[in-house]
């Protein structure tokens, strides 16, 4: 059980703050591409320091895996003075396309989660008796695009086992602890690049770049410091 107060959650109680899925994505456990062992991709280091959620998307990342030390380097292509991102979301993590550590199956379905953290929110969240908004309430906010499965009052008890399961992989490492659903899923989940779109390089968005925009995009990056993204 959770003890302490997760994103506004207590006593049975969850109060969805509009938190991007992004917002998780610093550290996602992945399956090393050498040794099968748990590796980690996280932004690369030194980078400045983090304004907006929505940078993970585009910012150079690394995987590394402390079992055999093997490394890698990603970057956001560039097209222009543009960067292009990734979209998050599935088994398979979409900067190097490695699957997910922590997935597992669950209703017939796939349960994944990237770190501690995002497992604290969905067992918060699965688990909570009364589920509440406040603050910015968006339809890309990672919650509100949750399966509808995983929502359903009959499948509480399978989904908080299942996220019991991942909180006991998050503890292994080696490549026999590997999960039997980490699997490689060829062309599921790769980095994407949609032509023209992502963050110009300076300190914010000039109104012409949310003009052009697609809807689902203008959405997203109306991003504030401090804010759900």
């Amino acid at each position: 059980m959770i003890t302490c107060m997760v994103s506004g959650i207590a006593k049975g109680r969850f109060l969805e703050r509009g938190r991007w899925l992004a917002a998780y994505s610093d550290q996602i456990y992945v399956v090393c591409p050498r040794c099968g062992g748990r590796a980690v991709v996280i932004p690369r280091p030194g980078l400045p320091e983090l304004r907006y959620y929505s940078q993970l998307l585009f910012r150079p990342r690394r995987l590394a895996c402390p079992q055999c030390g093997i490394t890698k380097e990603w970057e956001a292509q560039r097209r222009g003075a543009y960067r292009v991102g990734v979209a998050l979301g599935g088994s398979t993590e979409p900067f190097f396309g490695r699957p997910l550590w922590l997935q597992v199956p669950c209703c017939g379905h796939t349960l994944w989660a990237f770190n501690e953290r995002h497992l604290d929110v969905l067992q918060a969240f699965v688990a909570a008796g009364l589920r509440e908004r406040g603050g910015y309430a968006s339809t890309t906010a990672m919650i509100p695009r949750l399966p509808v499965w995983m929502k359903r009052a009959s499948h509480r008890a399978d989904v908080l086992r299942a996220i019991g399961r991942l909180r006991d992989q998050v503890r292994r490492s080696a490549p026999e602890d590997r999960p039997e659903a980490a699997y490689e899923r060829p062309g599921e989940h790769k980095s994407r690049a949609y032509p023209g779109l992502g963050l110009r390089r300076g300190p914010g968005l000039q109104l012409r770049q949310l003009l052009t925009a697609p809807s689902w995009l203008a959405r997203i990056l109306s991003v504030f410091p401090n804010g759900p993204f």
